[in-house]
Formats: C-alpha cells, structure tokens, sequence
C-alpha cells in the first residue's frame, strides 16, 4: 500500500512541477527541490543535534573577526537586495494595492527574477547565524523563534521564486531586507566588543522595528486577502499572513517578557541584556523562558 502512495505524491510533485516558471531553471539548484529541502535538514540536524553535542566538552571558539566580517557582507547584501527589490518593481510602478506577477522576460521582470533568487540564497547564507552561536557556546540564543525563521523562510521562498518571482509576494522581501540592513548593523557593532556597546542603546528600539516590519506585512496582504480580487497564488498569500502574523506574535511575547516585566532575579535581568527571543522547555515542556540574542 506505501508503493502506490508514494507514485501518487510523485505524480502530484511532478505535476505541480510543470506550473513552475520557466525563467527560475536559468539559476542553480531550482530544477529540483531536493537541495532546498536538503540544505534546510542540514541546518535543523546541526543547530538541534549536531552541533551543540560536538561543542560540548570543547571550548567556544573565538571568532569576533569572522563574525564582524560575516556581518558586513550581510549589511552589504541586505543593502543591494533592497535596492534591487525597489528599482525591480517596488519604486518604478508596481501597485501597492494589487500587484500580479509579471511572467515576462522583459528586462525589468527579470530583474526580479533575479532579485527573489538572491534573495532566498541569502536566507540560506543566514544559517551561519546560527553556527557562530553554536561555535562560540552562546546554546541560549539557539532560541525557537531564530530556528523557525531562518528555517521557514530559506524553505518556502524557494517555491515563490519556482512559481511566482514577482508582483505582491515580493513586498515582505523588500521589507525584509530593510529590515536585515539594521539588524545586521547591530549586530556587526555588537561583536566588535563591549568598548562599542555603548553605542547600541537603541536595542529596544531594534525590536520594536521588526514588529512593525510584520505588521506592514500583515497589513498588505491583509488588504489583499480581503478587499480585491489580486490574480496571485492562494497559497502564498496566506503563507506570507501566516508570517506577519506568527512572528509578530512571538516578537511581541518576547517584549512583554525582556521589558514589559520586572526581572525576578539577578539572572533574569542578565536575559534582559540580550536582544533575540529564545525559549527554553523544560523537561515536562511546560515552563517557558525568554532571551533577546545578541551577536
């Protein structure tokens, strides 16, 4: 009985396959979604496995220089994607009300082609946040909202850019990558050292940006969903609600819990001093803590 199940999946896989854009094959690794769903495995295997057993008994590595270069090419990255996103579309016609996906090879339509490519090559690249963590010994920052996000998006934008590289699911990208561009910035002055760290008393404010980052979102494809009648896949108007709407939810927890309560002990205030969410179980899974990441 698993043999015919598995043919009908295939032929379900297959078929689906054919509706894909035709100028997603011009770049690597999206013929097939095997590598996308491989890379993403990988990453899950080391930061929840493989990576915090083989740090055990050794000693954190010190990798500031890496780690403060890392996050300048990814404030360059961020910088050129968001640029990219706007002159593609965003700042030269596209309608903030309804946008379609052009399937067209103009230049400019495939120019965001390319935009959306790099763009979900870049999540893939942000797997390396979570290796810095996992080599330095910081477990703590290894938090559900970091692995959830770094693994949801690498994985589903994969298919946006198979069948739809344009029009209204662009826009949390473009946002996105604003966003990416601050948050990078932070994090790069962060590992330069404490001397530098009086320069991040804006921290609070980081986390109040990405919340309304989720909003905007939110907001947009809420417009959408409701109020027009927009020629775009079903599927990822309600994957990009279910985005703003998740992540604002676990951004907002972790502010109610690193500023909105009184720490109740010395180590909780320590907590405070971080700026990513983690949540921690405990072995019934029922008690929950919350950490603010910091590079």
């Amino acid at each position: 009985m698993g043999i015919p199940v598995i043919n009908q999946m295939l032929k379900r896989y297959n078929e689906t396959m054919e509706k894909a854009d035709p100028r997603a094959l011009d770049y690597p690794l999206m013929e097939s979604v095997v590598p996308n769903f491989v890379s993403t495995m990988i990453y899950l295997w080391v930061v929840i496995y493989a990576g915090p057993r083989y740090m055990k008994k050794r000693p954190p590595l010190e990798l500031r220089p890496v780690i403060v270069l890392y996050n300048l090419c990814m404030v360059l990255f961020a910088t050129f994607l968001f640029y990219e996103f706007l002159v593609s579309g965003w700042a030269t016609g596209y309608s903030f009300v309804c946008q379609e996906c052009d399937y067209s090879y103009t230049p400019q339509a495939l120019r965001m082609v390319r935009v959306c490519y790099l763009f979900w090559l870049s999540k893939h690249f942000e797997f390396l946040d979570t290796v810095f963590f996992i080599a330095r010994k910081k477990f703590q920052h290894v938090s559900f909202l970091h692995v959830f996000h770094h693994s949801i998006m690498a994985f589903t934008w994969w298919f946006g850019v198979k069948f739809s590289p344009g029009g209204l699911g662009t826009f949390h990208g473009m946002i996105n990558s604003f966003v990416h561009m601050v948050m990078y910035s932070y994090y790069g002055i962060s590992a330069l050292g404490p001397a530098y760290h009086k320069y991040l008393w804006w921290k609070k404010y980081l986390t109040v940006f990405q919340m309304t980052q989720f909003v905007v979102v939110f907001g947009h494809i809420g417009n959408i969903v409701a109020f027009t009648d927009c020629k775009y896949p079903e599927v990822f108007k309600y994957l990009i609600g279910s985005y703003g709407t998740i992540f604002f939810v676990l951004f907002a927890n972790f502010w109610r819990n690193a500023y909105s309560r009184k720490p109740a002990s010395k180590q909780s205030q320590q907590n405070g001093t971080n700026h990513d969410a983690a949540v921690n179980s405990t072995s019934n899974g029922v008690r929950r803590r919350q950490v603010v990441n910091a590079n």
